[in-house]
């Protein structure tokens, strides 16, 4: 079976889009990732749920919650307060991100020609849950998933 008997319409996403824009996209279309495409239609990467969740992610070792001192316990309200405020503007930052920015740039993709045996098998190597479809020209035509693959398969 071929690649092209089983990719989907791609949805995809702009470099210029925001991060809120495309968690709103992915909720509404029940996606985990898309090809990211410029204002010329080119495909120029991906971006997947865990490109999101690394930017959104913050680890603060500064609060020390573990066992404080007299101290601590008169400072920490304020320090917690604080760091609360610290992270609200960080994650407001975070979803103004451009997907550019935390995009995969360097995209694996598949051939419509290729055995869908040969995309799981990219897919294996790479550890990636998706692949663009690109036709010769390097034009974006579709999209396969493991669901796609496996779902061929019976």
């Amino acid at each position: 079976m071929l690649v092209k008997e089983i990719m989907k319409k791609p949805i995809t996403v702009k470099e210029n889009d925001d991060l809120t824009d495309v968690i709103k996209l992915f909720r509404e279309k029940r996606i985990s990732g898309a090809p990211v495409l410029n204002d010329e239609g080119e495909l120029v990467g991906i971006i997947s749920e865990s490109d999101i969740i690394k930017t959104l992610t913050t680890h603060d070792e500064d609060l020390n919650l573990i066992l404080p001192s007299p101290l601590d316990l008169i400072e920490l309200p304020l320090k917690t307060a604080i760091k609360i405020e610290e992270f609200k503007e960080d994650l407001e930052k975070a979803l103004k991100t451009k997907v550019k920015d935390v995009m995969t740039k360097d995209v694996v993709v598949a051939k419509p020609e290729m055995t869908i045996n040969d995309a799981a098998k990219l897919m294996v190597e790479h550890k990636i849950k998706r692949l663009p479809v690109v036709d010769e020209n390097g034009k974006l035509i579709g999209i396969i998933t493991r669901g796609d693959i496996i779902e061929a398969l019976v």
